[in-house]
């Protein structure tokens, strides 16, 4: 495509130089059956560096519709339509028959209009008034397809009957005159646009001609940032999480090592979960650098060998090589469980904390209208002396009440890392039914005391998705419509502020 602008650029010049201007650039074009649009470009590229002047020109022309065309083939449809019929006259029905209907809709009218035809009512037969017509219709496009569309040769009057059949359409052609700018020369040398690494490395920007700045022009209206509803979702819930009190987890790290993301949660080695199927595994670094040695040699053997009323997982279920592996991370509890490391061995000995995270997790998933391949966790974690079922429920009732979730129901479920397990429901008011929202349960004592927690500190957890409230506050029925390259744009824009809805029902259990 540069070539072909490169060799129309260098034959326009060397026709303006001899002729001295272009009148027409359309008719430029058709005498040397060049694309006008091409022809148009190169000349206002020349235009911008003063090789060449240019004139705007706007041409009017009529344009035959292929109901017109038709027309110049077989006559007006009242032509045809007269010249079927006979000396004597002849029958409606055959007449429609020997012309078509369609011809005959049309023909009868204008035939009558103009008085060329009767119709004796009595027996319905057809006959001419006259004995010979012109059909003025077809030659007055014969007229206009021979001159090529030029309206001078069209009266108005004819031009709007002509319309008003729509046999006729009226454009306009836009096209240029052309002629020398004060830089006119029969070869351009193109200036740079920029400085560039080339130039700096051949020191070619030394003798380079680049184009002139203009400092004085106004550049294009930035428009402000907006917030994406999922985002105005969790700077709700991370308001609410930290007025109870919470202190947020640092989540920034997507990549987790098997050992913090599994491991360290007394999951086994054999479990589903660790299958490609759902875990996405990296093969760059394909392996962790280190974990604490000591705690890995203790949460080994609670796999192994079990302790606190455990029999663990059996000997030889945990090897280093599977603890090492580099994965996405599947769940922000792998921060849970390094922050609770931290708490356990901090100086001055175990504090009651309480923890939240919302970042992003991974699941090697097949993706559907509900389902993506990564999507956001909020978790929230409390650690302290001798916590229950009866505190879990609590906190949980707390937390969705701030965030607008009443009507709650929990039920019993098993979690590899937590004892008592309990699913969250919530009743849904669009859908008029009971959702899980979310699950939650007791940490085991086979994960916390390997960290070095007291024998009589419990941490309690819970876990839902972002996506899912954000969809249910936005009524988005379809997952791919808030997050990923099908987002609406302008809904961004437009969404409101996320603000929970004063509790009006007491959870329960």
């Amino acid at each position: 495509m540069e070539q072909e602008k490169l060799a129309v650029e260098k034959q326009l010049l060397a026709y303006v130089n001899t002729h001295g201007s272009i009148k027409d650039t359309y008719s430029y074009a058709l005498t040397l059956g060049l694309d006008h649009a091409l022809v148009v470009g190169v000349v206002k590229s020349l235009w911008v560096d003063a090789f060449l002047t240019i004139d705007e020109l706007s041409t009017s022309f009529y344009v035959l519709s292929e109901e017109a065309l038709g027309f110049l083939k077989n006559g007006s449809p009242e032509y045809q339509l007269f010249s079927a019929i006979p000396a004597g006259g002849i029958n409606k029905a055959a007449l429609e028959a020997a012309v078509g209907a369609a011809t005959f809709k049309v023909g009868q009218g204008a035939c009558m209009k103009n008085k060329w035809i009767r119709m004796d009512k009595a027996t319905g037969i057809i006959s001419r008034n006259v004995e010979q017509v012109n059909d003025d219709v077809t030659t007055l496009l014969k007229n206009v397809q021979a001159v090529n569309g030029d309206v001078a040769q069209v009266t108005k009057a004819d031009a709007d009957n002509l319309k008003r059949r729509k046999l006729l359409t009226l454009q306009v052609r836009k096209s240029l005159r052309v002629g020398k700018g004060v830089n006119f020369a029969l070869q351009r040398k193109r200036q740079a646009a920029g400085l560039n690494k080339e130039m700096l490395d051949n020191e070619s920007w030394k003798t380079e001609t680049f184009k002139p700045y203009n400092f004085n022009t106004m550049g294009m209206p930035v428009g402000g940032g907006h917030l994406h509803p999922l985002m105005k979702v969790r700077a709700e819930f991370r308001r609410v999480l930290m007025d109870m009190g919470f202190q947020e987890m640092p989540t920034s790290r997507f990549v987790e090592s098997s050992f913090w993301n599994f491991d360290s949660l007394f999951q086994p080695q054999s479990h589903p979960a660790r299958d490609a199927h759902d875990t996405f595994f990296l093969t760059t670094p394909a392996s962790a650098n280190s974990v604490p040695e000591e705690y890995y040699e203790k949460v080994r053997d609670m796999h192994e060998n079990g302790g606190h009323g455990s029999i663990g997982h059996g000997r030889g279920a945990f090897t280093r090589e599977e603890s090492f592996k580099n994965i996405l991370r599947t769940h922000t509890t792998a921060i849970s469980a390094q922050m609770l490391y931290k708490l356990a061995n901090q100086t001055g000995g175990f504090k009651p904390q309480k923890y939240f995270s919302i970042d992003r997790v991974f699941r090697n998933e097949s993706m559907d209208a509900t389902h993506l391949a990564e999507f956001h966790q909020v978790e929230g974690v409390v650690a302290d002396y001798d916590l229950s079922l009866g505190d879990l429920i609590g906190v949980i009732s707390s937390f969705f009440k701030k965030i607008g979730i009443t009507q709650m129901r929990f039920k019993p479920a098993y979690n590899p890392y937590t004892e008592p397990s309990m699913e969250i429901f919530a009743y849904h008011p669009d859908l008029k039914r009971w959702t899980e929202i979310g699950n939650s349960g007791v940490f085991r004592p086979e994960m916390l005391l390997p960290m070095g927690l007291p024998e009589n500190v419990r941490v309690i957890a819970w876990g839902l998705s972002l996506e899912r409230p954000t969809m249910i506050k936005y009524r988005l029925n379809n997952i791919r419509d808030l997050f990923g390259h099908k987002v609406d744009l302008e809904q961004t824009r437009t969404a409101k502020l996320f603000r929970v809805p004063e509790p009006v029902e007491e959870a329960t259990a």
